[in-house]
């Protein structure tokens, strides 16, 4: 039996002040599982946000690569995605997007068209992911 454990809890930031303002997690960590919370198109460093769909895509995906990277995991670890977006019509601009991210993934998906937070914010997405376990020697 190994003494090495797991912390049974970690949570990530990326440094956006909506954080601290509202009181989460970028991400949680429990054990393998990653849950990403829902992440826009803010680049959360300059805390600027395009007015382009395909561009705000782009910028969750790379927000959502960061998360899982300080988690030790990567999207090919992704199991489950949500994308929100307040125009359902406007869905199909994001395809090639999550194409590229996620067409060798193909993780479990669903979307939902709703309204978010700020007008600006055209798309959120949401993953869970799964730490693959390395192999056994």
């Amino acid at each position: 039996m190994s003494d090495l454990k797991k912390p049974a809890r970690q949570l990530i930031s990326s440094g956006s002040t909506f954080e601290r303002e509202i009181g989460y997690s970028r991400a949680v960590v429990d054990g393998d599982w990653i849950f990403v919370s829902g992440t826009t198109g803010f680049d959360y460093q300059t805390m600027t946000i395009p007015n382009s769909l395909v561009e705000q895509t782009e910028q969750c995906f790379r927000n959502i690569q960061s998360a899982l990277a300080q988690a030790g995991a990567s999207l090919h670890d992704v199991v489950r995605v949500t994308y929100v977006l307040p125009k359902a019509d406007e869905f199909p601009q994001c395809w090639p997007i999550l194409r590229k991210y996620f067409g060798d993934v193909r993780p479990a998906a669903m979307m939902i068209s709703a309204g978010l937070a700020d007008p600006r914010m055209r798309i959120e997405i949401e993953v869970t992911a799964r730490r693959q376990q390395a192999a056994s020697a």
